[in-house]
């Protein structure tokens, strides 16, 4: 029950912040704020730099943990492979779902998997895409269970929590085609068919989104394990389509600004307990990233 009525709650408030009177002033705010932080964006190298010029035009990049060379990933992928063995095969109860995510209890037990996602350097390309500080909201290890469930993510739909959502998708095993890719529609699309169906968040089923683009233009992000998705999941139609031989394993890492469009949506994988557990280990701008609020 509590459930419903804060979904009712967040949905009431999503729809005051849609009237003019406050929305106007609030990207007003927005763009202030942008134009206020560019001289305290950091300096990046020029391969990362590329990569966020290429988020800027394309909303996605696909890469590897390889390319990226971030130096802690060593220890989170041997945190994540030990974790995978610990995730229960199957959902007892509920023939809806199609998720299994790690406990908190598991994530604090393997804390380099939450901490790969505040180190600097991904901080800095984030804080430099968005334009402003960032809000780190956390790590989620998850299994997706190969049946026939076609419901929320597994539906195409933009995320609403801010004006930029930057998700980083790590693949631990190999997803192909049938191993329910990451699929998303390109962002020089997503606008317009937004437009044309008067979209107000939610999700679509594949016979709507049929009605105004082809399925040629939808594309599939697969690849080997240790492949790596950033994408804009507020800017460009995405989903991820049902794996049919096998469960897929990935690792999602989200990110926002500081002042988030709508706030009331965003959570933190972890609750402020463990957030206080793990402060010590962190810099002060690590710390403010996940203490935002």
């Amino acid at each position: 029950m509590k459930a419903i009525i804060k979904k009712v709650g967040n949905r009431i408030l999503e729809n005051l912040y849609r009237i003019p009177l406050l929305s106007n002033p609030a990207d007003l705010a927005y763009q202030a704020a942008m134009a206020k932080h560019v001289d305290a964006l950091p300096i990046l190298s020029t391969t990362d730099l590329t990569l966020v010029e290429t988020l800027k035009a394309e909303g996605i990049v696909v890469t590897s943990l390889a390319s990226l060379s971030i130096l802690s990933t060593p220890q989170m992928l041997e945190a994540a492979q030990s974790l995978m063995l610990d995730i229960p095969k199957s959902i007892s109860g509920n023939k809806n779902e199609f998720i299994i995510h790690a406990t908190s209890e598991q994530m604090m037990e393997h804390l380099e998997i939450f901490l790969w996602g505040l180190q600097q350097r991904l901080l800095n390309v984030i804080e430099t895409y968005l334009g402003l500080p960032v809000a780190y909201h956390g790590s989620y290890f998850r299994r997706d269970i190969a049946n026939q469930v076609q419901q929320k993510s597994r539906l195409w739909h933009l995320d609403k929590e801010d004006r930029k959502v930057l998700k980083i998708i790590v693949y631990l095993n190999e997803v192909n085609d049938d191993g329910g890719p990451f699929q998303y529609i390109p962002q020089s699309f997503s606008a317009k068919i937004a437009r044309s169906l008067r979209y107000n968040y939610g999700y679509i089923q594949d016979k709507t989104m049929q009605q105004v683009i082809s399925p040629l233009n939808w594309k599939s992000c697969t690849g080997p394990s240790g492949t790596v998705i950033i994408a804009d999941t507020a800017n460009i139609f995405h989903r991820g389509k049902i794996p049919i031989y096998s469960d897929r394993f990935t690792i999602f890492f989200d990110y926002t600004s500081r002042t988030p469009k709508h706030p009331f949506y965003c959570q933190s994988s972890l609750n402020q307990n463990n957030l206080l557990i793990i402060a010590p280990k962190l810099s002060e701008n690590q710390r403010r990233c996940i203490f935002w609020r």
